[in-house]
């Protein structure tokens, strides 16, 4: 038996397509959401017969591919509109407009980011107030589906009014992990808005298998998964609820495995990614914003204590957030898993308390 017959040859790969591993990939078939997307083709329908759309509020935990979801039946509407997708009947033109309303978390970056997604130039120096009526220019021409996504993390709502009152003909589709998102919004919006709730429920063992074998297809080459291996990484991406972990831990393996010159991929490989997990954020940290930045420096510092015990410290360093503004960046810094958080409860109550970072091992 040779020595070397398990090695990798110089330029040999694992892998097929990495890309297909990332967060935002759209598979061209997206399993066990059937029904959720035939909810959002139903809510869009009208726009396509000049008539306006119906609007969903969307939640449901993170992981569980509701802005896939969305995303792929935009691209279905935008191949039928195209001619790439034959229609039956003569179809009213539809622009599909998504804005992640964590990073364009005010009025002024929403407006900007739909100008920018028109095809709108020199807009920098434009008031808030001109986009809007660029906006409005365009859009009453024609129709439009909007997806607000992420919206629990937005300093202000005031775009949806305007939407919701300015622009003719549309459908709103808004996304969040929390139910709760909904009842924060101002009375003027949801008196307007009205929308149909659509839950994404966690998805199962089987599912979950399913997804991953279906990207592992994709990215790797035939074979060169141990089934173990792989069997590890669909248990601990169930435990954790998020695919997203689960295509992480894949990629991490992968290139593990690569490293070693190993022609397969073992539990040992899945071990060492499961170790590297502490790396894993599903927003990248550069793109964080002066305040949160702050704050996790903050969270890393007193890892274990208190949201308010921490806050203390925060107006100690001189912090002007209120309180309810500094929890709310600690739910963004929750969501893009650069904090964890846990209840606890004592004589004064319940608390939350803060941790930086949690080792998938602990879930």
């Amino acid at each position: 038996m040779s020595l070397f017959k398990d090695m990798l040859r110089s330029g040999e790969t694992l892998f097929r397509d990495t890309v297909v591993l990332d967060f935002d990939f759209q598979p061209k078939i997206l399993k066990y959401r059937e029904n959720c997307q035939m909810r959002f083709a139903t809510a869009i329908r009208p726009l396509l017969q000049g008539h306006n759309g119906r609007n969903l509020f969307i939640y449901g935990a993170p992981g569980v591919g509701k802005t896939t979801a969305c995303k792929h039946v935009l691209r279905e509407l935008e191949e039928v509109q195209t001619g790439e997708v034959p229609s039956i009947n003569e179809t009213k033109e539809v622009v599909p407009i998504y804005v992640n309303c964590w990073k364009e978390n005010t009025t002024f970056k929403v407006f900007y980011s739909i100008c920018e997604d028109l095809g709108y130039k020199f807009i920098q120096n434009k008031k808030t107030s001109e986009l809007l009526s660029l906006i409005k220019q365009k859009l009453n021409k024609i129709s439009a589906v909007f997806i607000f996504d992420e919206i629990d993390k937005l300093d202000d709502t005031d775009f949806l009014y305007s939407v919701l009152e300015d622009i003719y003909r549309k459908s709103i589709f808004l996304i969040t992990n929390y139910r709760d998102s909904y009842s924060e919004l101002d009375e003027r919006i949801r008196s307007r808005l009205g929308p149909e709730f659509l839950h994404f429920p966690a998805y199962n063992e089987f599912e979950i298998g399913g997804i991953l074998k279906q990207r592992r297809d994709y990215a790797f080459v035939d074979g060169c998964w141990n089934e173990d291996a792989f069997k590890e990484i669909i248990e601990k991406c169930t435990e954790t609820g998020d695919v997203r972990i689960g295509l992480y831990l894949m990629r991490e393996a992968g290139n593990i495995a690569e490293e070693r010159s190993s022609r397969k991929i073992t539990e040992t490989h899945v071990a060492e990614a499961i170790k590297k997990v502490d790396d894993f954020h599903i927003k990248p940290k550069e793109g964080l914003d002066e305040d949160l930045q702050l704050i996790l420096d903050l969270v890393k510092d007193h890892s274990g204590e208190k949201i308010g015990e921490i806050y203390n410290a925060y107006t100690k360093m001189g912090g002007e957030l209120s309180y309810k503004s500094f929890q709310r960046r600690v739910a963004k810094l929750k969501e893009g898993r650069f904090v964890f958080t846990e209840k606890i409860s004592g004589k004064e109550g319940n608390s939350t308390v803060l941790n930086y970072p949690k080792k998938l091992t602990d879930f």
